[in-house]
C-alpha cells in the first residue's frame, strides 16, 4: 500500500515530469554560482571597509548596508535570471 506522500508524488510527475539535468548543464550552473559568489563577496568586501570608515556616522553607515542589501538582491536576481536561461535553452 502507498503512503499519501508517494501517491502525491505520481501525480505531481504526471502532471510536470521531472526533467533531467546534463552533466554540462550542472556544470555551467555550478560556474554561474561561483561567479556570482565572487561578485557578491567582492562587493561585501569593499563595502564593509567603507562601512567601517563611516561608524561614526550612523546614517552614513545605514545608508551602506543598505546599499549592499540592494547590490546582493540585485546579483542574486540577475543570477537566477541567467540560470533560468540556460535551463531553457537546455530544454
Amino acid at each position: 500500500m502507498k503512503s499519501a506522500y508517494e501517491l502525491a508524488m505520481e501525480r505531481l510527475n504526471q502532471t510536470t515530469p521531472s526533467v533531467k539535468v546534463s552533466p554540462q548543464l550542472k556544470k555551467d550552473l555550478a560556474e554561474l554560482d561561483s561567479q556570482y559568489a565572487a561578485k557578491i563577496a567582492e562587493r561585501e568586501i569593499a563595502l564593509a571597509g567603507e562601512i567601517a570608515r563611516a561608524a561614526h556616522d550612523p546614517e552614513k553607515a545605514q545608508a551602506l548596508r543598505e546599499q549592499l542589501i540592494h547590490e546582493r538582491k540585485k546579483l542574486q536576481s540577475q543570477l537566477e535570471d541567467k540560470k533560468e536561461r540556460l535551463r531553457a535553452a537546455a530544454r
